[in-house]
């Protein structure tokens, strides 16, 4: 079985799309649309890498990814974002919150080329 990954993001459209190319590449995915969905998930599931969007309806982001990084501190986080920031820049300021801050309109191979170089793919 593939690695699992954790995909929080509010908008339908892109969970399923990134499901449906996750699964492609193999992984295993559970995509939810809230922090308070993840932090459910989280409380019975330990995944191999998670990615969230930056704006959720219930939280910034951020303080999701705090959550996950007090519960598990070693693995990868991937932010997207949709917001109109230097990912280089964001990538600096998060520092250790962070494994790697992208832009939802990066093409979705470069997306995939990132989670698979953060999961040793």
């Amino acid at each position: 079985m593939g690695q699992l990954i954790l995909h929080i993001d509010d908008e339908p459209q892109i969970r399923e799309l990134f499901r449906e190319a996750l699964l492609d590449e193999g992984y295993r995915v559970t995509s939810v649309a809230s922090a308070s969905e993840a932090l459910k998930v989280l409380a019975s599931e330990t995944p191999d890498l998670v990615i969230s969007d930056f704006h959720l309806a219930d939280s910034d982001g951020l303080g999701l990814i705090r959550a996950v990084r007090a519960k598990l501190p070693t693995t990868p986080v991937v932010l997207l974002t949709g917001a109109l920031i230097d990912t280089r820049v964001a990538d600096l300021a998060m520092g250790k919150l962070i494994d790697t801050c992208l832009s939802k309109t990066s093409p979705l191979n470069q997306i995939l080329t990132e989670i698979n170089r953060l999961l040793g793919k």
